[in-house]
């Protein structure tokens, strides 16, 4: 009888568009729906909708005063062939992507590989000392403190002391040093929410996993990494990842805190500055929203990218 029933079902299965069948499921699982239906709505609304609008006004000149007039690929033909300046951001951008961005991913993982092999207790104390940075609101000061540019800065009064310097640096007013200097703050607060992604990563391995490796003739730490670490946390690497190319594509809270906005001669300069120079200052909303499509076009390649890389992982 199960068997049949079984059959008829199948039958039915068969028989029916792929259309009809979605229609079945979504009233047979209506309460499920239903729940996610607040979500669906907030996330479309503020962004689905606000993505689309930005590539439709991205083909306009629009002030946010006049009706829009459509200018077609205009926005981006000057964004790439008469704006120096986006150029300029564009390779910034780009540097902080590829120095940031891997850094601090493979930073976090050491850093919560490392953690989670000591005690609970001591584990406790020391995921604190290193995810605090992330999240404390003092540390812009505490590097403009450390590089200021008088000789109160303590790292021109170190290099006063020494004899290594006749006159104070102005660290973060001097091109040769602004983008470096970023880049170190940066990677400073870069163990943040990647960092506890991993830490509870490791935390959900299944223990036995390594006893069934050691039987398979896994031999040291770091086969055990390749083999069976990695690809147990895979969902985990796979939003550290996201988190962490969010993260460096979207530098500019940083260089604006240290740095002034714009910056020296524009050393750190980035596509974000130039987005909000142009959406949030002259209020040229058709050539921002161009900007904003390439940098949205730049970090979903980059995310494609790094998941055909993590689907590698163990193989």
């Amino acid at each position: 009888m199960t068997t049949n029933t079984a059959k008829k079902k199948a039958v039915s299965r068969k028989d029916m568009t792929y259309r009809q069948w979605i229609w079945k499921e979504m009233k047979r699982n209506w309460v499920a729906y239903l729940m996610i239906l607040p979500y669906v709505l907030i996330f479309t609304v503020f962004t689905v909708a606000p993505v689309l609008l930005s590539i439709i006004i991205s083909f306009t000149d629009f002030n946010m005063l006049q009706v829009p007039n459509i200018v077609w690929l205009n926005n981006y033909i000057n964004l790439f062939f008469a704006d120096d300046i986006f150029l300029i951001a564009l390779k910034n951008t780009f540097v902080f992507a590829v120095v940031v961005g891997p850094v601090s991913y493979l930073m976090s993982f050491l850093v919560a590989w490392f953690i989670n092999e000591l005690s609970p207790r001591i584990r406790a104390i020391v995921t604190l000392i290193f995810y605090a940075p992330s999240i404390s609101g003092q540390v812009y000061l505490i590097w403009g403190t450390l590089f200021s540019a008088d000789s109160y800065g303590w790292v021109n009064a170190a290099l006063l002391e020494l004899g290594f310097i006749d006159t104070p640096i102005a660290f973060f007013q001097d091109a040769d040093w602004v983008m470096p200097l970023c880049i170190v703050v940066a990677l400073w607060t870069s163990l943040g929410t990647s960092f506890l992604a991993f830490i509870a990563g490791l935390q959900g391995i299944d223990r036995s996993l390594y006893e069934a490796g050691a039987v398979d003739g896994v031999k040291n730490r770091w086969q055990e990494l390749w083999y069976i670490t990695l690809p147990s946390m895979r969902p985990q690497l796979m939003f550290g990842a996201i988190m962490a190319i969010t993260g460096s594509f979207g530098f500019g809270g940083v260089v604006t805190s240290l740095c002034g906005f714009p910056s020296v001669e524009y050393a750190a300069h980035t596509i974000v500055h130039h987005l909000e120079d142009y959406g949030g200052s002259r209020y040229e909303i058709g050539y921002s929203s161009a900007i904003a499509v390439v940098l949205f076009v730049i970090m979903i390649s980059a995310n494609m990218i790094v998941k055909k890389a993590l689907s590698k992982v163990g193989n």
